[in-house]
């Protein structure tokens, strides 16, 4: 049996990671970011180009992502670019990569650190939305 901590870094261990500083890079270069923690984490404090989809349904609403929504081929469409997920710490962030990644998404990214290592710089957040 596996604690959450080490299916976690098992996780992390399957996906690829970004840190804070090259997705601040990437969120320049107009990388897409998705915030997988829950609503009430989210509009305490998020990246402002970040879409709130929590990791319980995150598979599921995926193609409800504002830049696909309304397309019947959505899920192709946001598998071209690049996703950069971002949670608390990174670790769920890492699961939900890990998740898509099974679905046949390739450039997805999982942020080290998180949310924690995004304050601990000082990097612009935004709250409520």
């Amino acid at each position: 049996m596996l604690s959450p901590q080490e299916l976690c870094a098992k996780a992390k261990g399957n996906v690829q990671e970004v840190d804070i500083e090259q997705l601040q890079e990437r969120i320049a270069e107009g990388a897409r970011v998705i915030d997988v923690r829950e609503p009430g984490e989210y509009a305490a404090g998020h990246i402002r180009q970040a879409v709130n989809m929590p990791r319980g349904v995150l598979e599921m609403q995926l193609n409800q992502h504002p830049d696909v929504a309304g397309y019947d081929d959505a899920l192709q469409r946001i598998a071209e670019q690049p996703l950069y997920l971002i949670c608390r710490s990174g670790g769920r962030s890492a699961l939900a990569a890990e998740s898509l990644q099974r679905m046949g998404f390739d450039k997805v990214y999982s942020v080290d650190g998180g949310m924690q290592a995004w304050e601990e710089k000082k990097y612009p957040q935004v709250t409520g939305e």
